[in-house]
């Protein structure tokens, strides 16, 4: 998701917060874009990514998903987890996404998924997984997991016996499972959901 998506998105939501839906031409003349249509190449991107909705033609015509449908709940995009072998945990936030479902009482939030090993769980490269915070799981779940400070996507396993082994296992035979110490392990959340676009907006 690119900062000057993030800025068209900011404008939009304060205007319509507020009740004061901008043009496209307004939203232009606001961020300096040079065409009239690479701010509508950005609005129709918001949309597509469920962040706004597309009532009519007219030009004041995006809404918010919530004024139309208020079962909606946005979640913030904290950066990049790895699907692969760990990589170094960020917790920036890079934007919002909207959700259909509210989960009332549950914190929420989405990261942007890098490598393959979790593949043939139809977790892809640059899917969103949209993460229950949370500190426990079962057997089986997949979850966001920070060991020391480094983080991975992973289908997590509990070995029975004294010695407290977790298995973080990938979904892809290409990829070695990662076996810790349940004392060196943090779980970060479950993943509830996986978002995938299929063609990406402009940049």
């Amino acid at each position: 998701m690119s900062s000057l998506r993030e800025r068209v998105y900011q404008y939009t939501y304060q205007r319509l917060r507020s009740g004061d839906p901008p043009t496209i031409r307004e939203v232009q003349n606001a961020i300096g874009f040079k065409a009239v249509e690479s701010a509508r190449a950005h609005l129709e991107a918001l949309v597509a990514e469920g962040r706004l909705i597309k009532r009519n033609t007219r030009s004041r015509s995006y809404a918010l998903p919530s004024e139309v449908n208020p079962q909606t709940q946005r979640v913030p995009v904290l950066g990049q987890v790895q699907a692969g072998a760990l990589t170094t945990a960020s917790e920036d936030v890079e934007g919002y996404v909207e959700i259909e479902r509210v989960r009332e009482g549950e914190e929420l939030f989405a990261l942007r998924v890098r490598g393959w090993s979790m593949r043939d769980a139809g977790i892809l490269p640059e899917d969103l997984v949209i993460t229950r915070r949370q500190e426990s799981a079962d057997t089986g779940d997949i979850v966001v997991a920070l060991v020391g400070e480094e983080a991975t996507v992973k289908r997590i396993r509990f070995v029975s016996g004294g010695a407290k082994t977790v298995l973080l296992q990938p979904e892809n035979p290409d990829f070695h499972t990662i076996e810790v110490k349940a004392e060196d392990l943090r779980l970060l959340g479950k993943v509830v959901e996986v978002r995938r676009y299929y063609e990406a907006g402009p940049s």
